[in-house]
């Protein structure tokens, strides 16, 4: 009787931490298969990011698809937006589909959690998906990213001028500097998230950000430019500053402004 094949996979966000684990396994493991959850909500920058992760490994990405899409889902919840409290979106256009694409097979997921991450990631509870931590067990460390994307002339993706998370283009898990960026950037796409908090039949309004509209956040962008800016002036004071990528500085400022974790498949 021969032995069953365990699949190895790995998932791509189009973010730093899950490309630069493909860039580090991609030779060792050529049996890996690679998947990216296409919510269809994504920026455009994020889609550019996977294509150049592909041509530049050489690699066959599988795109995951809910087989009904986030409006559905919207639908079924009364309108009610997802936040970090309800992460309806990321169980039902990540992980569902990551689950069907895996089945019954045995299969080990790597996930780009770091050393210096005090956190463990959830993929899915099913007992045949096995997850490992690469970077944790060769106690990889930020720099460490940052240096395996610029080495393999990957880098990061264009959105880390102004964001330091993948995710949809209207993630709840944005900051309040990032939601200002989007609307510079992607005006069509923010007016989309303003749609999305204030069309309801009966009236009600859903916010994406605790307490406050996107209309209301974006009457004060100037308060929060300065006050990234501030922060950023501050960031290139600090003892790091010279050995620090704009990108690097810009993910350290924001995450001073908030440090809740968001949904490892998403943002990874």
């Amino acid at each position: 009787m021969s032995k069953k094949t365990v699949r190895h996979i790995l998932g791509l966000s189009g973010g730093k931490d899950s490309t630069a684990l493909a860039v580090l396994l991609h030779k060792d493991i050529p049996e890996m298969e690679y998947f990216f959850c296409d919510t269809h909500k994504e920026l455009p920058e994020t889609y550019e990011y996977i294509e150049r992760i592909k041509a530049r490994l050489g690699i066959k990405i599988h795109y995951l698809s809910a087989k009904r899409g986030f409006d559905h889902w919207l639908e079924i919840h009364d309108g009610l937006l997802p936040s970090p409290q309800k992460r309806w979106c990321t169980v039902m256009m990540k992980i569902k589909p990551l689950e069907e694409f895996v089945g019954n097979d045995e299969a080990i997921s790597y996930i780009g959690i770091r050393a210096d991450e005090n956190r463990e990631g959830y993929i899915s509870t099913k007992p045949n998906i096995k997850p490992v931590f690469p970077f944790k067990e060769r106690r990889l460390v930020k720099a460490d990213i940052f240096r395996i994307l610029e080495e393999s002339g990957i880098g990061v993706p264009d959105y880390y001028r102004w964001r330091s998370r993948s995710g949809c283009f209207f993630c709840f898990f944005q900051r309040k500097y990032e939601w200002v960026m989007l609307e510079q950037e992607h005006p069509n796409l923010f007016a989309k998230a303003i749609e999305y908090e204030e069309n309801h039949k009966d009236g009600r309004t859903y916010t994406w950000t605790d307490g406050e509209t996107l209309r209301e956040l974006i009457a004060r962008k100037d308060e929060i430019i300065a006050k990234h800016e501030k922060a950023m002036s501050r960031a290139k004071d600090t003892k790091d500053a010279p050995n620090q990528s704009l990108a690097e500085a810009l993910e350290a400022v924001l995450e001073e402004e908030d440090d809740e974790l968001p949904c490892l498949v998403c943002h990874l």
